[in-house]
């Protein structure tokens, strides 16, 4: 009997520290009242989804369904209340071996502190439904909120708790800012994989280091220079910079097939917006593997043999990132050899961000 005691308080414990609440805790609001950032276009089926409603049946399944997660998309919302609360429903409810559920299908909370943006708590997903306590006990002072979405899932509802009584309003803070976004597009790594939450992804960390908005376009093993994604970048209105991460996707003979013609397509409608290229990583089993060391050289020979012909054609505001020291030379930054640990993703940021902080100068 004691022994039965002992359990069911550890059990009662562990349940109260998770972060789980019951239906009756939190006042909730659906999170449509509040602005959602990270969109190309309004126009999408669901709401937490990044591709348009009318690239479905255009773009490939494989991008389709990868459109549907919802990487680099969070809301903003401010508040007194000493708790904040989630109740969310995941797509299709994923879970990776290689990749925190956390970072997969859960939420990401950060606050405003002295104009930075500070991690508050992440909400671990408990499945395809989830209902948690992000935080609790703080004092009752207004404070602003961004809430990162899920990485490598879609969310197909979401709603936001405070305490009874509390407010819940919008944002007061132009932060961060919406003008010129950065536009991104890449592969599994810039999607997010393999953060253990969502506000590690490197486009998050990138958005609250520049406080720009950033819209992420990763598409895990999937950017293959579709030109429908060139014309959905170009259609975005007033950017302040593009980046091109394909390179640990698309092979050699696919970037001199395509590149120059996907760059065109962005290059045409926005002539004197800046476009970065980057190189594929460095990969830490390239030190051993001779055919993956094979295939990362050749791809970014292809990369560099198109930004060499473009800049030979006369193209000004193009910039080139090298993978040379990309994640360091220590082997400790991803995952599985590929996907980026948080560790990982910051070393990418450090790495990239002079170039990139360079081409918006004057943006």
């Amino acid at each position: 009997m004691k022994n039965i005691i002992v359990f069911l308080t550890v059990a009662f414990a562990l349940a109260v520290s998770s972060g789980s609440v019951s239906a009756q805790t939190a006042v909730y609001t659906d999170a449509s009242a509040f602005p959602v950032y990270g969109k190309v276009s309004d126009q999408t089926n669901s709401r937490y989804e990044r591709l348009p409603s009318e690239l479905q049946g255009v773009s490939r399944d494989p991008v389709w369904y990868l459109g549907r997660n919802s990487a680099g998309l969070f809301i903003r919302f401010r508040s007194n209340s000493t708790s904040i609360y989630a109740r969310w429903e995941s797509t299709f409810n994923n879970s990776m071996t290689h990749m925190t559920d956390t970072g997969t299908k859960g939420l990401d909370l950060y606050t405003l502190v002295d104009g930075k943006w500070r991690h508050v708590c992440s909400a671990q997903p408990q499945g395809k439904k989830s209902e948690r306590k992000i935080i609790g006990n703080m004092d009752p002072v207004e404070r602003e909120y961004m809430l990162y979405l899920s990485l490598y899932d879609g969310v197909s509802s979401l709603e936001i708790g405070v305490d009874e009584g509390a407010t819940l309003d919008q944002p007061a803070v132009n932060s961060p800012s919406r003008e010129k976004p950065v536009v991104m597009y890449g592969t599994s790594i810039l999607q997010g994989g393999c953060a253990n939450r969502p506000g590690m992804a490197h486009t998050n960390i990138i958005s609250r280091r520049l406080d720009r908005e950033v819209i992420n376009l990763g598409f895990s093993g999937s950017a293959l220079l579709d030109m429908e994604i060139a014309h959905l970048m170009a259609g975005v209105e007033d950017p302040g910079l593009y980046v091109l991460d394909y390179a640990p996707n698309a092979y050699a003979d696919m970037i001199d097939e395509n590149g120059e013609k996907f760059f065109r397509v962005i290059r045409d409608a926005h002539p004197d917006v800046p476009v970065i290229f980057i190189e594929d990583v460095i990969f830490p089993h390239t030190m051993f593997d001779n055919a993956i060391r094979a295939e990362v050289q050749e791809k970014n020979a292809a990369q560099k043999r198109l930004f060499d012909r473009l800049k030979r054609a006369g193209e000004k505001d193009i910039y080139y990132i090298s993978a040379e020291g990309m994640i360091g030379d220590d082997g400790e930054a991803t995952v599985d050899g590929i996907h980026f640990t948080d560790l990982g993703a910051m070393r990418y940021v450090d790495h990239v961000l002079p170039t990139i902080r360079k081409a918006l100068k004057h943006r």
